[in-house]
């Protein structure tokens, strides 16, 4: 079981374990930068592609100030190792929260890091390979023969970083539904009853969450978005009945127990 009342420690352990997480965490991420920044041109060519494909002939992209270029080498290292170091983020932060668990609850522990990993990782991948190469070709299509578009990298960097990491979070949402299930934050029935609120709570989300004000960027992540939520109705479901399997059978344990005292 998880810790009783006598065992529960004070502020500052819990403290002091999320520092030691969190510097795990830290330098995890540095050694992935480095790594990744060995890899740098090819992971230039890789965040680029979904632009440069739909970019009209003989276009470029520039950089304004003379220590950009570096800059964004290393800013690419850093998405690409946050990116790569994603499970074991997620494992130190549930190493973090597993104390306070039920034993029976520490076993979702593999579950947990494989399923946030791989809805984050798809997230990341769908934006990338969907979502991205649309919206450009969406943008670059008002181009004239006047209007050439020049676009600085910097900007091109930071609304991909942004955007990607805005769909490999949002796409976490089954997992964030499932422990709130399982805490009886909320439940199926009552996902289901505030779908309509929902849905516009989901486009106000699309609405922070998108480095870009145009409402086809918050068009594109709002209808993955809404579709997670009808999932994440099933996940609750699911957790519901778990929970409601586990209560009643430790009811029948201690019902027997008091009978086996009498």
């Amino acid at each position: 079981m998880g810790r009783t009342e006598d065992e529960k420690l004070p502020l500052t352990s819990h403290l002091a374990e999320l520092r030691t997480c969190l510097y795990r965490i830290l330098i995890a991420v540095g050694m992935g930068f480095f790594a990744c920044y060995y890899f740098k041109e090819g992971l230039f060519n890789i965040i680029t592609k979904p632009l440069t494909e739909v970019l009209p002939k003989n276009s470029h992209m520039i950089f304004t100030g003379m220590p950009e270029a570096f800059f964004i080498y290393m800013k690419i290292a850093f998405f690409a190792s946050l990116i790569l170091t994603s499970p074991y983020t997620l494992y130190q932060l549930w190493k973090f929260v597993s104390p306070g668990l039920y034993r029976s609850e520490k076993r979702y522990v593999v579950p947990f890091v494989l399923i946030s990993t791989i809805l984050f990782l798809g997230g990341v991948v769908f934006g990338y390979l969907l979502v991205l190469p649309t919206a450009f070709e969406f943008f670059i299509a008002f181009s004239t023969d006047f209007l050439k578009p020049m676009i600085s990298f910097r900007e091109y960097l930071s609304f991909t970083m942004k955007f990607l990491l805005a769909f490999g979070i949002s796409f976490e949402l089954p997992v964030f539904i499932f422990f709130l299930t399982k805490v009886g934050v909320v439940n199926a029935p009552l996902l289901s009853r505030y779908r309509r609120y929902a849905i516009l709570m989901i486009f106000i989300a699309a609405a922070v969450l998108t480095p870009s004000p145009d409402a086809f960027s918050q068009i594109l992540m709002a209808v993955p978005l809404m579709f997670l939520y009808e999932i994440s109705i099933l996940v609750s479901r699911y957790a519901g009945r778990k929970k409601n399997a586990a209560e009643a059978n430790g009811e029948e344990k201690t019902a027997a127990g008091v009978l086996e005292n009498e």
